[in-house]
C-alpha cells in the first residue's frame, strides 16, 4: 500500500508504531520495521548512552527504516540530533515542536522530521518551519491528549497544511486505516495496539490488565503531571484524583530524584527543562513540579509491572482489544483488511 508517508519514509505500509516511553524499545521497533511499518524508538526515558545502544540494537535486528522520538526541550537534544545523523536514522519524531534550526539540520542531513501535533495551528507552525509530515492525535489517544476527537481534528489539520498527515487516536484495525485514507491522511499511528502485541516488553500481568478493560476503562486526569493524560482507571489513579495538591507535589519531588538517577540528568539540566516549560507559557509552576511524576509512574507500571504503584497510559481503543498478536500478523491483517474495504467501496 503506497502513500505519501511510505514514499517519504521508505517503508512498505502506512502504519506507524508510536514512540511510547518505556514501551517502544528495540525489540518492538525492529519487529515493526521488519513487518514493513515505521517503528519509533522512545528516547525521552533513555539516557544518551542508552539511546545510542538502542539504535545499534535495532540496526542489528533489521536493515529497514525506523525512527527515534526526541524531546526537543531536552538539555542534550542537540547531541541526540547529531547521533541520529551519524547513525543514519531515517525519521526523527517529536512530541514537542522542534526549533526551526533543529528541523533544518536534520533535513539537511537526510533525516525526515515528523512532529506530533494536537491542533491545526501547531501543524501550520511546524510545516512553515520545514517539517516533512505531522502525526495528529485526537482525544481518543493515550498519554497526553487533547479534547477534540480524531474525526474532527484530522480534517482540520488536513485543510491547514499541504504536507503528509498521519492520523492517531482510536486506530487499531483495517477499518481505521481505510477511514483515515478516505479522509486524506497518509497513514495511521497506533500506540495501545502495539503495546498489546507479543513483541511488546510490557510485563504479561500488565497486558492482562489492559485486556480486561472495556470502553469505559480509561480516564483523562490532570493529577499525574498537571496536563490532560489518558490512562487506565486504577486504584492509584482514583486515589490521585481525590488527593490534594500538596500530596501531588511531594510525590513529584520524590519522583524527580528517582528520574534524575535513571536518566543521568543533572539537577541543573532538570531545572533548565523546568524553566523552559514555564517560559513556554503552557504550564503553571505547579504543573512544572508535577511533570516529574510522569516518567516514574509510567515506569512502575509498564516496566516493573506494579499496577498498584504505576500509571498505565492507554487510548480508549483498549476496550476493543482482546488479543496479543505478533506485530507482523497485526500489520499484515490491518493492511489486507483496509485494501479489501477500499476495493469494495471503489467497485460500488
Amino acid at each position: 500500500m503506497k502513500t505519501a508517508l511510505t514514499a517519504l519514509t521508505r517503508i512498505e505500509h502506512p502504519v506507524v508504531q508510536t514512540g511510547m516511553g518505556w514501551v517502544a524499545g528495540p525489540r518492538l521497533v525492529s519487529a515493526t520495521a521488519e513487518a514493513g511499518g515505521l517503528g519509533i524508538l522512545a528516547s525521552a526515558t533513555m539516557s544518551y548512552d542508552e539511546l545510542a545502544a538502542a539504535i545499534k540494537e535495532v540496526k542489528s535486528r533489521t536493515d529497514r527504516p525506523f525512527g527515534v522520538n526526541l524531546r526537543a526541550d531536552a538539555d542534550d537534544a542537540a547531541r541526540r540530533v547529531d547521533l541520529l545523523i551519524a547513525e543514519k536514522v531515517r525519521v526523527a519524531s517529536f512530541a514537542l515542536a522542534p526549533k526551526r534550526d533543529m528541523i533544518a539540520k536534520l533535513k539537511d542531513n537526510g533525516v525526515v522530521v515528523v512532529p506530533s501535533v494536537g491542533a491545526a495551528r501547531h501543524a501550520e507552525k511546524v510545516a512553515s518551519w520545514g517539517a516533512d509530515a505531522v502525526i495528529v492525535q485526537g482525544g481518543e489517544g493515550g498519554g497526553h491528549t487533547g479534547a477534540v476527537a480524531t474525526t474532527l481534528l484530522l480534517p482540520s489539520v488536513l485543510d491547514a497544511v499541504g504536507i503528509p498527515v498521519v492520523a492517531a487516536g482510536g486506530f487499531f484495525d483495517g477499518r481505521g486505516l481505510a477511514a483515515a485514507l478516505a479522509y486524506g491522511a497518509a497513514g495511521i499511528a497506533m500506540g495501545t495496539r502495539f503495546l498489546l502485541t507479543r513483541e511488546s516488553t510490557v510485563p504479561d500481568e500488565v497486558k492482562r490488565a489492559y485486556l480486561a478493560r472495556d470502553l469505559n476503562g480509561t480516564v483523562v486526569t490532570r493529577k499525574v503531571d498537571g496536563m490532560p493524560h489518558r490512562v487506565l482507571r486504577t486504584e492509584l489513579v482514583e486515589g490521585l484524583e481525590h488527593s490534594g495538591p500538596l500530596a501531588g507535589i511531594a510525590q513529584a519531588a520524590r519522583n524527580a530524584v528517582r528520574f534524575r538517577k535513571l536518566s543521568g540528568l543533572s539537577w541543573t539540566s532538570l531545572a533548565r527543562e523546568g524553566l523552559r516549560m514555564k517560559r513556554g507559557g503552557e504550564r503553571s509552576w505547579g504543573q512544572v513540579f508535577m511533570a516529574a511524576n510522569t516518567p516514574m509512574l509510567l515506569r512502575a507500571g509498564l516496566v516493573e509491572g506494579d499496577t498498584g504503584a504505576g500509571v498505565l497510559a492507554s487510548g480508549q481503543v483498549v476496550g476493543l482489544l482482546d488479543d496479543l498478536p505478533p506485530v507482523g500478523d497485526l500489520i499484515t491483517a490491518i493492511v489486507a483488511d483496509a485494501e479489501a474495504i477500499l476495493k469494495r467501496l471503489s467497485s460500488g
